[in-house]
């Protein structure tokens, strides 16, 4: 299944996290929550994927907010989380490139956007994604 949204996190060198808003047959929608991580002998990347479908999202979200709340305030409350806000554009990344809606969308609506000029090394990284 092709990709509508997509919206990627760099996370260190060799790890990258992408959400990935998924369509079904029936024009129901889902989302894909993947780790990629480089193999530490250069050759290609490992993989985990976790499929979230709607039903769940508002129960995902709950869980998520309250494990890193109970982090942030109880277990290291003096650790200064905003110093890891890091913009994609100090770590080399376009920010120029092309959005477009993924469907025909008149003006009026909010399209979804899809990035459709990479770097070739963003080329590269999501042709290896897409291969498996």
């Amino acid at each position: 299944m092709e990709s509508i949204y997509s919206k990627r996190i760099r996370a260190g060198k060799r790890r990258t996290y992408f959400f990935d808003v998924r369509a079904t047959r029936g024009n129901d929608y889902y989302l894909t929550i993947t780790e990629s991580r480089k193999r530490f002998d250069d050759n290609g990347y490992d993989r985990h994927k976790v499929f979230l479908y709607k039903e769940d999202f508002n129960k995902f979200v709950k869980a998520l907010n309250e494990a890193v709340d109970y982090v942030k305030t109880e277990l290291m409350p003096d650790f200064d989380f905003d110093a890891f806000n890091h913009d994609e554009a100090e770590e080399g990344v376009r920010q120029d490139a092309e959005v477009v809606s993924s469907n025909e969308v008149s003006a009026t609506e909010n399209p979804i956007p899809v990035v459709t000029e990479a770097t070739p090394i963003e080329a590269k990284l999501n042709e290896d994604v897409d291969k498996w």
